[in-house]
């Protein structure tokens, strides 16, 4: 029990971090500045919608796609960890991953699925981290990541829902040092992968 206590709560943390619902925020309120609120609705459920499938499908049928591709687990835990660590490291900085990079975008519904569903949500990020999850795990630890990603989709559902208030009353500068505290975050998850992938093939550790 208290092993999956601290998987959930390393789970939950991860994706806190890589998702991270109040600085994605402000990328919702200028992607949607000028809408009205029921498309900002919308646009808000079908955002986060498409991202928890898109992320389920991946945590289900990961294990496929590693035989498909005759990826192992080590390699996919290393290049994972190098990208994480990436991304985190441009949030210190305070830049938009490259990853995540916004330019032109038309304002209609579309931005639902493209870019805040992805790669925004359910960017290379979040799917690569819920992969590291259940590389090995168990089906409760499967449906645990599942479960935990999708209370984060409501988490972030509300956190747009009520993005112009939190905005206004928080600041941008609050905002800011939250965004560099998740970039640390996720630098040291991904600094974690690339370690444990050396363990594993080194047969440092158990598999």
């Amino acid at each position: 029990m208290d092993n999956l206590v601290t998987f959930s709560i390393t789970v939950f943390t991860a994706f806190f971090a890589i998702t991270n619902p109040i600085s994605n925020m402000t990328v919702f309120v200028s992607l949607t500045q000028g809408i009205d609120k029921k498309t900002k609705r919308t646009i808000n459920k079908r955002a986060n919608l498409t991202a928890f499938i898109i992320v389920a499908f991946f945590v289900l049928l990961g294990k496929y796609i590693f035989e498909l591709f005759n990826i192992s687990i080590p390699a996919f835990k290393i290049t994972g960890g190098i990208l994480i660590f990436f991304i985190g490291f441009e949030m210190l900085q305070s830049k938009k991953s490259n990853v995540k990079n916004i330019k032109d975008v038309h304002i209609n519904e579309d931005i639902a699925i493209s870019p805040l569903a992805i790669p925004i949500l359910a960017g290379p990020g979040t799917i690569v981290t819920a992969m590291n999850f259940v590389s090995n795990a168990v089906p409760l630890q499967i449906f645990l990541v599942i479960a935990i990603f999708g209370s984060m989709s409501l988490l972030t559902y509300f956190t747009f829902r009520l993005s112009d208030l939190i905005v206004k009353i928080v600041g941008h500068n609050v905002i800011s040092v939250i965004g560099k505290i998740m970039g640390l975050i996720i630098a040291i998850i991904g600094t974690g992968m690339i370690i444990q992938g050396i363990k594993i093939s080194f047969d440092l550790i158990a598999q």
